[in-house]
């Protein structure tokens, strides 16, 4: 039995292309397994704090798959990982300063009729930028028809539109 699974899966870094494919098939399930632990705003949320969990796995996991770190740990550490990050965002829940601590605040960039230049710069945007999101999420062609505009803590860009009395 040992030694077929070291046919299929191989071990270290010498694996042929049967082995290397056979433990990428292998990972891609555990990997869908790790997703649906650590919840559906891995992948719908778009933060940095669902980011940086998306990104360590797959440089975790291909490990896995190349033979660059032995496998069962590699798991065992994406497994970790995950935990991290439900215990982290279920903390965030329940605590508005850990969730300001992990994902930050909206950061307004105009307000009461005014372009908030500082914040524009902290959040790497031009005017320009601004005015083709208004355009673009807002439906509206002029700042005049905007009553607020915030860089939101994923990236995006809200735009809350002036009501008609």
């Amino acid at each position: 039995m040992d030694y077929l699974l070291y046919q299929i899966f191989g071990e270290g870094k010498d694996l042929n292309t049967l082995q290397m494919c056979s433990r990428a098939f292998v990972v891609f399930f555990i990997a869908l397994v790790l997703v649906r632990i650590s919840g559906r705003r891995t992948f719908g949320k778009r933060s940095a704090f669902d980011n940086t969990l998306a990104i360590i796995l797959g440089a975790i996991l291909s490990r896995a798959i190349v033979g660059a770190s032995p496998f069962i740990p590699t798991v065992a550490a994406s497994l970790m990982l995950v935990g991290i990050h439900r215990l982290l965002a279920w903390l965030s829940i329940k605590s508005s300063f850990i969730s300001r601590m992990i994902k930050g605040n909206a950061i307004p960039l105009y307000k009461d009729g005014k372009l908030d230049h500082v914040h524009l710069t902290r959040s790497l945007m031009s005017e320009d930028d601004l005015l083709s999101d208004v355009r673009h999420i807002g439906n509206v062609n002029r700042l005049e028809d905007v009553n607020e505009i915030y860089m939101e803590t994923s990236g995006e860009v809200s735009v809350i539109k002036k009501t008609k009395d």
